[in-house]
C-alpha cells in the first residue's frame, strides 16, 4: 500500500530552537503525503519558526513548555475531518520517510495506533544514550507489569486515528505525553501495532537526553504517569 492524500494524514511536529534541523526535517517529508504539517514552536529563542514556515509548514505557537503542550496546540489547529495524526520529533533523528509503514497499518484497518520501533529497527550507534535505553527498558517492563501490555519502545515517531486519540484524553503536557498515550490506548482496548523505524543522530544537543538534570526529570516524570494511571481511566 502506498498512502496518499486521501489518507487525509497531518504531521505534527513539536520544536523548541531546532533552527539546525527543521529545515533538513521538513525537506524529507515525502511530498504529498500529508494534506497538512503543523510545527508546533515551544517558544524557540531562535529562527525555528520562521525556518518552518519558509519550508511550507503550518507553524503554531505554544509558548508554555512542554513537549505535551506542544502537541495538544497543535492538535487544535488540525482540520476536524483529518482522519489520521502522525507525530514525529524536529531534531531529524527520525526518518520521515518511514511515516509510510505507521500508515498502512490503520489504513488497512488493522490499527488504531502504530508506533515507531526503534528498539525493533535499526538504531544508529550514538543515536541513543545508554540512560535512555534504560530508561525505556524500565517504563517497557513497568507498563508490561502493570497493564499486561507489551511495548518495546516509547518512541516518538507514531500514528494514530484522530477519533481514537480524542477518545484518549491526553492531558500529559510534558515528558509524561508518549506514556500517556500507550497507556491510554491499552486502558481503552485500541489496536496497536509497532512498525520497526530507523533511528539517527540527531541535528544538535538534546534538550533531554544531553543534559543530565533534564533526564532524570525525563525520566522520574514517566515513571510516575506509569504509575499514576495505574488506577485512572479517561471517561467516556
Amino acid at each position: 500500500m502506498n498512502p496518499s492524500p486521501e489518507a487525509n494524514a497531518v504531521l505534527i511536529i513539536p520544536a523548541l530552537d531546532e533552527e539546525a534541523a527543521i529545515g533538513a526535517t521538513l525537506e524529507r517529508v515525502p511530498r504529498g503525503l500529508f494534506r497538512q504539517i503543523i510545527v508546533a514552536d515551544n517558544g524557540s529563542r531562535d529562527l525555528t519558526a520562521q525556518i518552518a514556515a519558509q519550508a511550507g509548514a503550518t507553524v503554531v505557537t505554544e509558548p508554555r513548555r512542554g513537549y505535551g503542550a506542544a502537541c495538544l496546540k497543535a492538535i487544535a489547529a488540525v482540520p476536524p475531518d483529518t482522519r489520521i495524526l502522525v507525530f514525529m520529533d524536529a531534531d531529524s533523528s527520525d526518518n520521515p520517510a518511514e511515516a509510510r509503514q505507521l500508515l498502512e497499518p490503520i489504513l488497512g484497518g488493522r490499527a488504531d495506533l502504530v508506533l515507531g520501533s526503534r528498539v525493533l529497527g535499526r538504531a544508529e550507534p550514538g543515536s541513543l544514550q545508554p540512560h535512555q535505553v534504560l530508561g525505556n527498558r524500565l517504563a517497557t517492563f513497568l507498563v508490561r507489569l502493570l497493564y499486561r501490555y507489551r511495548y518495546t519502545d516509547l518512541g516518538p515517531f507514531r500514528a494514530i486515528r484522530a477519533e481514537a486519540f480524542h477518545r484518549l484524553q491526553m492531558r500529559d503536557r510534558n515528558y509524561g505525553w508518549t506514556v500517556e498515550m500507550q497507556i491510554r490506548a491499552v486502558q481503552q482496548g485500541l489496536r496497536i501495532v509497532e512498525v520497526p523505524v530507523s533511528y539517527r543522530r540527531r541535528i544538535g544537543v538534546s534538550k533531554v537526553s544531553g543534559n543530565w538534570r533534564a533526564s532524570l526529570l525525563a525520566g522520574a516524570k514517566i515513571l510516575w504517569t506509569v504509575f499514576r494511571l495505574v488506577l485512572t481511566r479517561p471517561t467516556n
